[in-house]
């Protein structure tokens, strides 16, 4: 039996790239892939999910949803990026 390719896989499961259902899980995706870097970067300086919470001015439970891959708005991702000592780049295709 021949082995799929990631791209075969993913159009399998979530349909060919542009469709809707491709694109919400690429937007699902890239939530968790932003989540996981934000809690990893803050559990690396030692910060609780309260302390960032008021370093950024919100609540411990909207740390808690942007580390879990909930949506995140690019002004708050700039917060919490720059709380973090992180930096975000933006490239052209």
């Amino acid at each position: 039996m021949k082995a799929k390719s990631a791209n075969e896989l993913l159009n399998e499961r979530y349909g060919e790239r542009g469709s809707i259902q491709r694109e919400q899980f690429r937007e699902e995706a890239f939530s968790n892939y932003f989540g996981e870097i934000i809690r990893n970067r803050r559990k690396q300086l030692k910060l609780s999910q309260n302390e960032l919470a008021e370093r950024i001015g919100k609540q411990r439970p909207y740390i808690s949803r942007i580390e879990n891959g909930e949506d995140i708005r690019i002004s708050n991702l700039t917060l919490v990026a720059n709380a973090l000592d992180l930096t975000i780049e933006v490239t052209a295709k």
